[in-house]
């Protein structure tokens, strides 16, 4: 794959902050469920989860909740790859925003293809090629310190790319420009987003506290499709998650990892100011 290098990286204070954010990050509640088998997400969990994790010996509570956090986590990265397309093990694809290399190490185990992961954590890109080299995967998979709005990848270069949860730290448009340039024709991109609702005219004070919390800037539903129809990139399916994610937040409000954030997320989710959606679309 074609690759040239990119040495500002960090072009403006805003990615500067976030990438600080990112290399001093250990939150628990990316680093334990991750300890449960070794993939470490940075994202949210779909579908119901099992109440009888919250019965049974107290003593085992904990260890039980976070595993079940962790599968609803899993669930989501699974569904994210079920709308990637036909890939097949000789195609190149890209994990956008790849944080720890969990979805990227899922990609590679489900299609046995090249996978790119790009981040502007310098910390996460050395974390996911540890994890990648304790694989036995580094010639297959691998983690680059690389801005998503400027990657130095190959134009037409891949088959597939996806954000997961990582569309919100930068402008749509200038990100969809990027996609566009870097997929081959026919290619599929994917995205798993929170994004406010446009019916509700504006951030509600939900939305505004996860924008302050995790340093970001959520952007509106009908702001994606206006960035792709602009840059070629054309929906195929969209899906709303939002009753499906409503149980892990609730799961993670009774969690020890909880952070504060699950109320606003559960307010906002409810009240029906945010949306979460995944949005599959074909380069054309």
């Amino acid at each position: 794959m074609t690759e040239t290098m990119a040495p500002n990286v960090l072009r403006t204070a805003y990615q500067k902050s976030v990438a600080a954010y990112w290399n001093a990050e250990k939150d628990p509640v990316n680093i334990r469920l991750g300890e449960v088998d070794g993939l470490y997400h940075h994202h949210y969990g779909i579908g119901d989860y099992d109440p009888s994790v919250l019965e049974g010996p107290e003593e085992t509570r904990d260890e039980r909740v976070i595993r079940e956090m962790h599968r609803l986590e899993t669930a989501q990265a699974n569904l994210l790859l079920d709308h990637l397309g036909r890939i097949s093990p000789d195609d190149r694809i890209m994990d956008t925003g790849s944080g720890r290399g969990g979805t990227s190490f899922m990609a590679h185990q489900r299609f046995g293809c090249h996978v790119d992961g790009v981040t502007i954590s310098e910390q996460q890109v050395a974390f996911a090629n540890g994890q990648a080299e304790e694989r036995g995967v580094a010639d297959r998979v691998r983690f680059h310190f690389r801005n998503m709005l400027d990657t130095g990848f190959g134009t037409g270069s891949l088959r597939a790319s996806w954000n997961n949860e990582s569309t919100m730290y930068v402008d749509l448009f200038d990100l969809f420009r990027e996609h566009a340039r870097l997929l081959e024709y026919g290619g599929r991109y994917v995205t798993i987003t929170g994004c406010y609702n446009d019916v509700t005219g504006g951030r509600s004070k939900a939305v505004s506290r996860i924008d302050e919390h995790y340093t970001c800037n959520i952007h509106s539903r009908s702001e994606y499709f206006r960035a792709m129809a602009a840059n070629s990139l054309v929906p195929i399916e969209v899906v709303d998650l939002t009753a499906s994610t409503i149980p892990y937040w609730e799961l993670r409000a009774r969690s020890s990892v909880a952070t504060g954030i699950e109320d606003p997320f559960l307010t906002a989710y409810r009240e029906g100011s945010f949306h979460y959606l995944l949005i599959a679309a074909d380069r054309v």
